[in-house]
């Protein structure tokens, strides 16, 4: 698959997750203060909670229900329950477009 266009650049909020989805797999988009674009796995590896209604602090974020927040750059729970990390997805910016392939994932490190 190639890389799909899932919002403007201009319709993210600093410091807020945005849910979006291609073809059944959910992501939470994060424009971070640096102004980097994440993509992360919007389901909580310790419970099936959307990440993208959680809370944004620097380069991490933190599931509502529970606590847990997890890296934006790595997926990598920093805290319990969680243990287990959450996909993260390669970004592209091209001009105004936010693109993101499902299929290509960073490496966990």
């Amino acid at each position: 698959m190639t890389a799909q266009r899932v919002c403007a650049l201009s319709e993210l909020v600093q410091d807020e997750a945005r849910r979006v989805e291609i073809d059944g797999v959910a992501m939470a988009v994060v424009l971070d203060s640096a102004g980097e674009v994440h993509a992360i796995g919007d389901t909580c590896t310790h419970g099936d909670i959307s990440l993208s209604e959680g809370f944004i602090d620097g380069d991490t974020l933190e599931c509502w229900a529970h606590g847990s927040a997890f890296s934006l750059r790595t997926g990598k729970p920093l805290n319990l329950p969680a243990y287990e990390p959450v996909p993260v997805f390669a970004v592209v910016i091209d001009g105004d477009d936010v693109l993101i392939d499902p299929d290509v994932k960073k490496p966990v490190g």
